[in-house]
């Protein structure tokens, strides 16, 4: 099989296995407006030749390399106004997030998928009037958002600066350090939590990482204290995928409700007023 690392000018860095039916029939470019930078059979190779290139030129660098990419699981079918998705409202954001990276062409331009925008699919899909297991959402009102909107991911500063990999490096308006919940992500992924796990065992395994953290208060023993909170933080944010959610949104939600909240402590707890 071979794999095609293309060039728009101008436009994008990308990777195909179809030119024809990926660049010229679903992104609408004739053949003369695109050109191939590299052929090649390896994929890890074009996969990381896609990433160097996009920073070459200083386009939008992939939250995901092509090679750790999943096919386009999702169906999607695109019109003149809007974009269908093939699962109800109430599913809708677990298969998106399984599917991050994934773009598609519209009338008003290309649209992607990060933990961003996938936030504005969320407040904004609404329920087909033909099918309630079907959602959709309008293409021009989410390009729209593109125009206004930096959609690159942004961990280090949406949730406060919370657990960043290293320094927080920026290349071309990108975070480049993927975050600790972005690793964790990864490695249930790789381990197949996530397609055999179950929210219900991860909530169990939460009371029981809360009981060792519990346990280790009571001991005074600072290293137990912090294993147990690290293990928690893990499996929560194992649960909240599961629960077709992502921590970083969890936290952002709860965030914004304490906030402005105001009340005094008593008695070692804090009380709204």
């Amino acid at each position: 099989m071979t794999y095609y690392l293309y060039h728009i000018p101008g436009k994008k860095i990308g990777v195909t296995r179809d030119l024809k039916n990926r660049v010229e029939k679903q992104q609408g470019y004739d053949s003369n407006e695109y050109r191939i930078l590299i052929k090649s059979k390896n994929i890890d190779y074009i996969s990381k030749q896609e990433i160097y290139y996009q920073k070459k030129f200083g386009y939008r660098v992939d939250e995901i390399p092509y090679n750790k990419l999943k096919c386009n699981e999702m169906n999607i079918n695109v019109t003149e106004q809007t974009t269908t998705f093939p699962y109800p409202v109430n599913k809708l954001k677990g298969h998106l997030v399984d599917n991050l990276g994934m773009d598609w062409e519209t009338e008003f331009g290309e649209v992607f998928l990060t933990h961003e925008s996938i936030s504005w699919i969320m407040k904004n899909v609404k329920t087909s009037m033909y099918n309630d297991n079907r959602s959709y959402i309008y293409n021009k009102a989410f390009a729209r958002w593109f125009d206004n909107n930096d959609p690159s991911p942004k961990h280090t500063t949406r949730t406060g600066g919370l657990f960043p990999v290293g320094a927080d490096r920026r290349e071309n308006g990108q975070t480049l350090n993927p975050t600790h919940f972005d690793l964790i992500r990864e490695w249930a992924s790789k381990r197949g939590l996530y397609k055999k796990g179950d929210p219900k065992t991860q909530a169990l395994k939460l009371v029981e990482e809360v009981g060792e953290i519990c346990r280790a208060i009571l001991k005074s023993n600072q290293s137990d204290i912090e294993d147990g909170i690290g293990d928690a933080v893990v499996v929560l944010t194992n649960l909240a995928h599961l629960c077709n959610t992502d921590i970083e949104h969890c936290i952002e939600s709860a965030y914004n409700e304490i906030k402005d909240r105001t009340g005094k402590m008593d008695n070692g707890t804090f009380k709204k007023d």
